[in-house]
């Protein structure tokens, strides 16, 4: 007997394929109707779509949706924040380079704070000057101070930066230039300050005060806590507003009616 032949396959696709395939179309469409009606956070969205994209690499350059002009108007403040945060992550790793160049491992290092309105640098007197100096002769210091002018650079228009010396309650000493911490803390202070303007920065974006021994952030009664006493900080901070001015004005005003 003869083999039997095989009997011919269909050419086109299965037709459960074809119903399953609608079937995902509709599906796809109903999610994204619902997805369009729902109310959305553009932040939540953003990062929803940014660790999509970096888990698995399927949407190219989806960091940012558009939903309208309202939200885009909303979501500006979160970009600020981020430029905010990026120029504090950039002074914090130019505080880590500088601390392994002087490699002072014992005593403070250079420290970033935040503060309410901005941000502090806080730059130990040893690391800058002599006892009873107010000259930097530091060369690694000085890369820093060039460093951070860079950034302040960079930093907008309604940021200042304010340079506060200080001192502990000992005293200048006998064979140091100044006669008291006044004199002592307000010098160093100029002296940072006449760095940073050497290395280009605006004199209208910058300010220098001395504030002696009294305004302490640890106990003088020990060794470790004078020398984290004495100290220059930068503190960069938003200029205030007419906003602020007029509630300053007004505050005064009051005050001398009473």
């Amino acid at each position: 007997m003869g083999k039997k032949k095989c009997p011919e396959c269909e050419e086109c696709l299965p037709a459960w394929l074809a119903a399953f395939g609608d079937l995902m179309s509709l599906l796809l469409c109903f999610f994204v109707l619902l997805l369009s009606m729902s109310s959305m956070d553009a932040k939540k969205i953003s990062e929803a779509i940014g660790s999509l994209s970096g888990a698995m690499s399927v949407l190219e350059g989806g960091t940012k949706t558009e939903i309208s002009k309202r939200r885009i108007q909303e979501s500006t403040p979160i970009e600020s924040q981020d430029e905010t945060s990026e120029v504090v992550n950039r002074v914090q790793q130019a505080a880590n380079d500088a601390n392994e160049m002087m490699e002072k491992a014992k005593g403070p290092n250079i420290s970033v704070e935040e503060a309410q309105d901005g941000f502090v640098i806080k730059l130990p007197a040893a690391l800058l000057f002599k006892p009873g100096s107010a000259t930097i002769e530091n060369e690694d210091a000085l890369l820093f101070l060039k460093r951070i002018a860079l950034i302040i650079e960079e930093l907008p228009n309604d940021m200042e930066v304010s340079v506060q010396g200080h001192t502990d309650n000992q005293g200048p000493g006998p064979n140091s230039p100044f006669k008291d911490n006044w004199e002592l803390s307000t010098a160093r202070a100029l002296s940072v300050l006449h760095e940073l303007l050497l290395d280009g920065v605006d004199p209208a974006r910058v300010s220098a005060a001395g504030y002696a021994e009294y305004r302490p952030v640890a106990t003088n009664a020990t060794p470790s806590g004078r020398e984290k006493n004495r100290r220059v900080e930068l503190h960069f901070y938003g200029k205030k507003t007419n906003e602020d001015s007029k509630k300053m004005n007004s505050v005064l005003d009051k005050a001398a009616d009473k």
